[in-house]
């Protein structure tokens, strides 16, 4: 479950670019006068193109990069041997760079190789030194934005969120998101309680705050870019709040109630 977490997280992120660039694209048409001419070109390009070169980007770093880690003879050259947790940070820049260099979606490509590094020698201890790295890299990371954030809303950040978009906030938490990670999870081997957690709780919104400012620079869009703000920050902060007090505790519970059910199952086999 926690593995199924951390890569919808990646996923996640990897997939937003053609959701903004379709918002992009709706501001463009609102202001010019309706038409659907935007939606071959971005089903083309950003949607199918700009996926297929970040997928099979992805694969082809991951595999020269796990061949690096655990295939070559020589010790000296097995980056696995090392055991430093600096080379996913390597890994992480090279994908993101080659592939927005050939016009795809770096994260995606990250994802995709994160995935494929771990495909190529599965239980090798290896990975979880970089998982711990790449973790606490990504906690000061997450600290740092949550710094400045605190900073926006003490600065009155949060006055322009109208009721409307403290509503759309809690629906996006509460309803749209469990409910479509829950369909997202169709066909897992995830079940029951598990599932429900994976689609609740993989949701921070930080990267809202990247794919928001990135829209803004694109095109002006009908709400003010305060209320917009407003919102992504209203929503950021409720989840925060939220899945940071309660994800402990229902993951603990959960652990338990695993644990508890194995002994059942091994004296009835």
């Amino acid at each position: 479950m926690r593995f199924a977490l951390t890569s919808e997280a990646g996923l996640n992120d990897g997939l937003a670019f053609p959701l903004t660039y379709a918002a992009v694209a709706l501001a463009v048409a609102a202001g010019s006068g309706w038409s659907a001419d935007w939606a071959g070109a971005w089903a083309v390009e950003d949607v199918v193109f700009k996926c297929t070169v970040g997928v099979l980007s992805g694969l082809l770093a991951g595999r020269v990069l796990g061949w690096l880690f655990f295939r070559p003879r020589s010790p000296v050259l097995r980056l696995s041997e090392h055991r430093e947790g600096f080379v996913a940070l390597g890994a992480t820049f090279l994908s993101y760079g080659v592939t927005e260099l050939l016009g795809g979606y770096g994260f995606l490509a990250v994802f995709t190789t994160a995935c494929t590094i771990r495909a190529a020698e599965h239980a090798h201890g290896f990975h979880n030194v970089l998982h711990d790295f790449i973790e606490q890299i990504e906690r000061l990371l997450t600290a740092a934005v949550l710094f400045l954030l605190g900073a926006f809303i003490a600065l009155g950040g949060l006055a322009p969120l109208t009721w409307q978009g403290a509503v759309t906030a809690l629906v996006v938490l509460l309803v749209v998101r469990p409910l479509s990670g829950w369909a997202g999870l169709l066909g897992s081997r995830l079940r029951g309680r598990e599932r429900w957690v994976v689609a609740a709780y993989g949701i921070r919104g930080i990267g809202s705050l990247y794919y928001l400012a990135y829209a803004l620079g694109q095109h002006d869009f009908p709400v003010p870019a305060r209320e917009l703000w407003a919102v992504v920050t209203f929503t950021v902060l409720a989840s925060v709040v939220l899945h940071g007090v309660t994800a402990g505790p229902v993951v603990a519970r959960l652990d338990r109630l695993r644990t508890a059910a194995s002994p059942r199952q091994s004296d009835t086999c």
